[in-house]
């Protein structure tokens, strides 16, 4: 198999569980977690978020930017792999500068140390990030095609 297929089919992939990791949180996780932070306070048993995301987003980072340098030459996936990129990074400054801060005070909080509200809105601004995930994981998909066609 060719070098580039397989990194951008891996970039794809890892776009594509990102999404799947957000449904969960969403949807499994993020309606329960304000009333019981104890769910998402790893040193209280609950989940470690950062487990599961820190190898994802590395792993998304490294096959993203080999795919895009090595289909640099295929202008149309050229052009898809920076899309994916540039939503990824927008993503991941606006979780580095918001998101990933409030989540580790929650994280190290105890029962009494959470607002309610504020565990509410970050719930539901958190989701807003989901449109950015699938772009990344679009484009990395049309890239994809772009350097199977290639």
């Amino acid at each position: 198999m060719d070098v580039s297929l397989l990194s951008a089919a891996l970039a794809a992939a890892f776009a594509i569980a990102a999404i799947g990791g957000s449904f969960y949180e969403h949807l499994v996780v993020d309606p329960v977690w304000p009333a019981r932070p104890d769910i998402i306070q790893p040193s209280r048993g609950g989940v470690s978020r950062k487990r599961f995301w820190i190898p994802l987003h590395v792993a998304m980072e490294v096959t993203l930017l080999l795919a895009l340098y090595l289909g640099w030459n295929i202008p149309d996936a050229r052009f898809w792999m920076l899309v994916a990129i540039a939503s990824h990074i927008a993503m991941r400054l606006w979780s580095a500068l918001d998101f990933i801060p409030k989540a580790l005070a929650f994280e190290r909080a105890g029962d009494t140390g959470i607002d309610a509200g504020a565990a509410r809105r970050w719930v539901q601004t958190s989701l807003l990030r989901l449109p950015l995930a699938m772009v990344t994981a679009a484009a990395a998909m049309v890239a994809l095609l772009e350097i199977a066609r290639g």
